[in-house]
């Protein structure tokens, strides 16, 4: 069955789209130093080993505005919190990326106080080696971003930044530098048309170098190449917060907004979860319930990755938590 079927039938017939679930949760499973308690997170990733977990958390709330707490945090496969870095730089972690170098990459979704709007790039030890954006400034211009989401950085270098977090207003844009952080180009634009998006909230690349763009707002993945070209609109994954690839092509699709009620997050018949399938072809093959009752703006999983053993990790902004997964 091709994409455009596939995309054709899920806008009709979402039920037809029930998968199993073979996953159970892994309770309690990250150790924090005391007096310490997960903060909202939406940005999370594994490393280039595939074992270890990095998590921008806001820093035990839903801001490190005021807040001394180290955001970035590093976890073995056990859970054990390895290291942490960047207190004081940020307000709103959002996004967080490891390139294939074993660098941090996290994106700051608000301003304030002379902060954010900014994409940092870390080494694993927490040395800031490039900074993308102008530290509390908000624009559209090719050094400054309005509520940066998500960054990735493409097999020669190139990198990715998707910009805008409020639908209809501020910037709906994917924008895209050379390694050194020289601007290249941009596309997008508030609409629900190809290439156009609402809320661009992650990004995620597949084995043939394909970008995926959780245009949230539109309950779509956009797929394109890395010129920006529309390949596939995707809606079978419903109202995509996060994405995430693995090296097998294996897709993980966090949505934490669905809705039947009219307003944000409206997306009638479909459930709240983590849908697991093929970046191929696009094939849903497993889903991981969000237990909510879909009420909320916001509930479970909104960032997703997982691991080299194929343990799924869920990032959650309501819920304060990061959630393990496994088979």
């Amino acid at each position: 069955m091709s994409a455009r079927i596939l995309t054709a039938i899920t806008l009709f017939l979402p039920a037809l789209l029930a998968q199993p679930n073979p996953y159970h949760i892994v309770e309690n499973w990250a150790k924090f130093p005391a007096a310490r308690t997960w903060g909202s997170s939406s940005g999370i990733a594994i490393d280039r080993d595939g074992t270890s977990v990095w998590v921008a958390d806001r820093c035990g709330a839903n801001s490190c505005t005021g807040k001394l707490d180290p955001p970035i945090l590093e976890f073995d496969s056990a859970g054990n919190l390895v290291k942490s870095f960047g207190e004081g730089l940020f307000v709103f972690p959002h996004g967080l990326y490891v390139d294939r170098d074993g660098n941090i990459w996290v994106t700051d979704g608000q301003a304030r106080d002379g902060k954010g709007h900014q994409v940092f790039k870390f080494s694993t030890d927490g040395k800031i080696l490039m900074t993308l954006g102008k530290a509390g400034v908000a624009g559209d211009g090719l050094d400054t971003f309005n509520q940066p989401n998500a960054v990735v950085v493409a097999p020669n270098g190139d990198i990715f930044v998707s910009d805008g977090h409020s639908p209809a207003k501020g910037n709906a844009r994917v924008v895209k530098f050379s390694k050194d952080g020289t601007f290249i180009k941009q596309w997008g634009g508030h609409g629900a048309g190809p290439g156009q998006f609402e809320m661009p909230h992650a990004l995620a690349f597949d084995s043939k170098g394909r970008l995926f763009v959780a245009d949230r707002g539109n309950n779509r993945i956009q797929i394109f190449d890395q010129d920006g070209k529309f390949l596939a609109e995707w809606k079978q994954f419903s109202r995509p917060s996060g994405i995430f690839i693995d090296k097998n092509d294996v897709i993980y699709v966090a949505d934490s907004e669905s809705t039947d009620k009219e307003g944000y997050g409206h997306n009638p018949g479909w459930k709240r979860g983590i849908r697991i399938g093929n970046a191929k072809d696009g094939t849903v093959t497993a889903f991981i319930p969000d237990p909510s009752d879909g009420t909320a703006i916001t509930s479970a999983a909104e960032g997703v990755a997982a691991d080299g053993a194929g343990n799924i990790y869920g990032a959650e902004v309501g819920d304060k938590d990061v959630k393990k997964y496994s088979k």
